[in-house]
């Protein structure tokens, strides 16, 4: 049996998760579902009934992961001879934007995709204030750092990568020339393309399936 199960769905945000197994060189089988037809046993693995979600079988017994920013660090913590972990003055800033861009970047984004406006009294409750600030924080880090921990790639930078280049591709985020830079540093990296690869084909086996 493979070290890991990886669960997901063609075209998902499983995607994001995908990339990371392959920077870690991960041993490990996908089970492919789809929106309309995942199991009621998946429950058990995720109550929230989302993909992705990760089990790690460590010997006798099996670890549930969920959440893309938990599972690929995660994947960092047990493959630590990949380097993808910080180094001791990387890592203020590599948990820093890590969690900036699964909270309140991602908040941002889907609070504007959904089309609701936040008001200045309203930004100090909301935990990514306005979009713009949102967007503005990681412009400016990106503009003197090349990577999410500083001048290195670390594991961080697939999920924050990851929220760059769709943010670019589906206009959900400003075409900046620091966002530009930085999806195209991440797009050449030979684990993204071989794992979108692999995400393109099934995605297009499941266009082809509903068709």
């Amino acid at each position: 049996m493979p070290d890991f199960t990886f669960y997901t769905v063609a075209m998902s945000r499983g995607q994001i998760s995908r990339w990371a197994l392959h920077e870690a060189g991960a041993d490990y089988e996908h089970v492919m579902m789809d929106w309309s037809t995942r199991p009621d046993s998946f429950r058990d693995i995720n109550p929230m009934n989302k993909v992705p979600a990760l089990v790690h079988h460590h010997g006798d017994h099996d670890h549930v992961i969920t959440e893309a920013a938990a599972i690929n660090h995660y994947l960092a913590e047990t493959h630590q001879d990949k380097g993808l972990l910080p180094d001791v003055h990387e890592k203020a800033a590599y948990f820093r934007w890590l969690f900036f861009a699964a909270g309140p970047l991602e908040q941002a984004v889907i609070s504007k995709s959904m089309g609701w406006e936040v008001s200045d009294e309203q930004s100090l409750m909301a935990g990514f204030g306005t979009y713009e600030l949102a967007v503005s924080a990681l412009q400016d880090w990106l503009a003197s750092h090349d990577f999410a921990a500083g001048d290195r790639f670390t594991m961080a930078d697939t999920y924050i990568g990851s929220q760059v280049i769709w943010g670019i591709q589906f206009g959900t985020l400003p075409e900046k020339p620091e966002f530009r830079a930085y999806a195209e540093r991440l797009m050449n990296r030979p684990a993204y393309v071989e794992a979108k690869a692999i995400d393109a084909k099934l995605g297009e086996e499941a266009a082809a399936d509903q068709g």
